[in-house]
């Protein structure tokens, strides 16, 4: 009757991101299967690239009961959408994080002998996944997004898409100090009897 009311005394779980772990207790070796899918909005590298408006993380974890701790393992997968940084194209992709953090107990070995950020702690047997997920994310997405490896980009004179003017687009550049000429006699150097 004691550990019951002890039970009760607890705080639930609140939010997407946080895992109430009671149910591994401290056994080493217990574990659980979790699966979840969380809002995510936001998350990445605003104005570059980032999960959309709506968007959602997909989260595919272990949690396991270890000595120091409890350890999760497992996967985070999200669709991010931004703009290509050569051709200004919109672009989305998949993006999918490997996820190992180690959350220890409170007065364990590694609570007590390591800085407040150099592990993740476990607070009223809760996890909260969201900073080691946001990291993990943020960390995988390129910092320079491209529609394709080989993008051309844009032209430099007229601004349309490579791709798409084809290998024969080109712009005839006149030597600033000839300029005057050019503009006095007209024509062209490839037809100078045009006038």
């Amino acid at each position: 009757m004691p550990e019951h009311r002890h039970a009760a005394a607890r705080p639930a779980a609140t939010g997407p991101w946080v895992f109430d772990t009671r149910d591994l207790g401290r056994r080493a070796g217990s574990s659980r299967r979790v699966g979840r899918t969380v809002p995510a909005e936001g998350l990445g590298l605003l104005g570059v690239i980032a999960v959309p408006a709506g968007g959602v993380v997909e989260l595919d974890l272990l949690l396991e009961s270890v000595v120091e701790g409890v350890l999760v393992t497992g996967t985070a997968r999200t669709v991010v959408e931004g703009e290509c940084s050569r051709c200004l194209e919109p672009l989305s992709a998949e993006v999918e994080v490997e996820l190992t953090e180690l959350y220890a107990y409170p007065d364990s070995t590694t609570d007590e002998t390591t800085e407040e950020d150099e592990v993740s702690r476990l607070h009223d047997d809760l996890v909260d996944l969201e900073p080691v997920v946001r990291d993990a994310i943020v960390l995988a997405l390129p910092q320079v997004p491209l529609c394709s490896p080989d993008c051309p980009g844009l032209c430099v004179d007229c601004g349309g898409k490579l791709a798409d003017l084809g290998p024969d687009h080109g712009h005839e550049t006149i030597d600033p100090r000839w300029a005057a000429l050019q503009e006095r006699f007209g024509g062209t150097r490839d037809n100078p009897e045009e006038n």
